[in-house]
């Protein structure tokens, strides 16, 4: 999930504070690509607690990320590579011209 960046440690001793708060030191945010206001999961698996970083999604953009959209996502992609498109138009009669070939 994260590119390991040279000289940066992977494992650090944070004290729990007031609250119950923790710090996730800079270096270990770097590596996470974390930044304030980033959602992350925290979960207890065999007395260990695991910190994963979540992307939150607004649902009036989750049709994004559906593989459906992706498949097309990727074919358009191929196709502008590929240099198949056409425009851009100088006005909205060429554009529908060029939409009914």
């Amino acid at each position: 999930m994260f590119k390991k960046k040279e000289n940066l440690r992977e494992r650090e001793l944070v004290k729990v504070r007031e609250n119950y708060q923790v710090t996730i030191p800079n270096n270990l945010r770097r590596l996470m690509d974390l930044g304030v206001g980033d959602y992350v999961e925290i979960d207890l698996k065999d007395n260990y607690l695991t910190i994963k970083p979540v992307k939150v999604v607004s649902p009036d953009q989750q049709y994004f990320y559906t593989k459906e959209w992706q498949k097309k996502e990727a074919e358009a992609d191929k196709d502008i590579a590929a240099g198949r498109l056409e425009g851009p138009f100088k006005n909205i009669k060429d554009l529908l011209k060029s939409l009914k070939k």
